[in-house]
């Protein structure tokens, strides 16, 4: 039974979002980084416009230094957070010039050790920028693996060890992208209709 829901999802998926991308803007591991930690508590669309102008003065860990923390939270500041995001964007960016030769490092434990970066932007930094295997759990992936019945959704870590029992590795990147859009489309946490819903109602069926 388990299977053919998610045989179901997955081809629902497939056929509204076939080739999603990131929605946040960058062009290296580091300033994917950047931009997955500016998202925390605001929207991709006004981290982009942000990003935009930042990575324009530091796409670089050495460049942001250069930035005085004022003139960092000037920038950021549409964000939200932005003190906080300041101090966290200055401090990472020093250990990754210090401790990685600039580099962005490849695991779990390392990049959870930087300032203002928890599992799931690390999830997002290894997924997308290293293809390394990883199944990042925002709240929309988090509220919809609920709502399927998918996970019993106690802790965003649960619900990430049971998506990726669920699916195979090799998706595990794309049906992360592809459930954010779904739920910002059709599967909305407030007036959420499930009837509206293609999952949601063709599960109904099922």
């Amino acid at each position: 039974m388990i299977h053919q829901k998610i045989n179901l999802i997955q081809s629902l998926l497939n056929h509204y979002f076939p080739n999603p991308e990131i929605p946040l803007n960058h062009f290296s591991p580091y300033t994917l980084l950047i931009a997955t930690v500016l998202s925390a508590q605001c929207t991709d669309q006004r981290v982009n416009q942000v990003t935009k102008i930042l990575f324009e003065i530091a796409p670089t860990p050495e460049k942001m230094l250069l930035i005085p923390l004022r003139r960092l939270e000037e920038i950021i500041r549409p964000c939200g957070l932005y003190q906080t995001k300041a101090k966290y964007l200055h401090s990472l960016s020093k250990i990754l010039v210090e401790k990685h030769d600039g580099k962005v490092p490849k695991t779990f434990n390392k990049l959870e050790d930087l300032p203002g970066v928890g599992h799931k932007t690390a999830s997002v930094v290894l997924g997308h920028a290293f293809q390394i295997p990883a199944f990042p759990v925002d709240t929309h992936i988090h509220r919809l693996a609920k709502r399927w019945g998918l996970s019993s959704g106690k802790s965003v870590l649960q619900t990430e060890k049971d998506l990726k029992k669920l699916f195979d590795q090799k998706d595990w990147e794309k049906i992360h992208l592809q459930m954010i859009y779904f739920g910002r489309t059709f599967c909305k946490a407030k007036g959420h209709d499930p009837k509206k819903c293609p999952i949601c109602s063709a599960l109904q069926t099922t």
